[in-house]
């Protein structure tokens, strides 16, 4: 089960990086926000799960952290696209990281007790490496407005204590 999650999560990773892999692809603006909330609802809809699932208290802080963070970053998005009369353009990437978590949702519903806690939590590690990778490379570089680029500057600082905070949990249930 561990390789398919493995799997699937690469595949995730490859349909990030696909639709936007050619320099003269890069995203709009608009494209950057609906990946980036994309993105954070996806994590949003994990944590959710995992809070109906989990009963180890490591997991569960993690996941309540997720969901308000998430929700808080979701948040100054759409007040700043708001801001700026910008409307978020759905793409080939949001849509193809949307079609992933759907299925790895499936996967993780389908487990209890420890598999589900070690899967989620690998899922998180790998998730957060997945959109750092994507912010530092993609998104921070081809953001023209400056507002826009500085919250996805502030999204990455909170995103990779994310990963440490997924990467220490991981290290608590082995």
């Amino acid at each position: 089960m561990r390789s398919h999650l493995i799997a699937a999560l690469g595949a995730a990773c490859l349909l990030l990086a696909a639709p936007l892999a050619n320099a003269q692809d890069k995203p709009t603006d608009p494209q950057i926000a609906h990946i980036a909330y994309s993105a954070g609802l996806i994590d949003i809809e994990a944590a959710k799960l995992a809070l109906t699932k989990t009963e180890t208290k490591a997991v569960t802080e993690f996941a309540q952290s997720m969901q308000k963070d998430h929700e808080a970053v979701n948040e100054q998005a759409l007040a700043l696209v708001k801001k700026l009369n910008v409307t978020p353009e759905d793409n080939a990437t949001s849509q193809a990281l949307a079609k992933a978590a759907e299925e790895k949702r499936a996967e993780l519903a389908k487990l209890d007790g420890a598999a589900f806690d070690k899967a989620y939590i690998d899922n998180e590690v790998a998730y957060h490496k997945q959109v750092n990778a994507a912010l530092e490379t993609l998104l921070i570089p081809s953001a023209q407005n400056a507002e826009l680029k500085g919250l996805l500057e502030t999204g990455l600082k909170l995103f990779q204590g994310h990963q440490q905070h997924a990467e220490h949990v991981a290290a608590e249930l082995k």
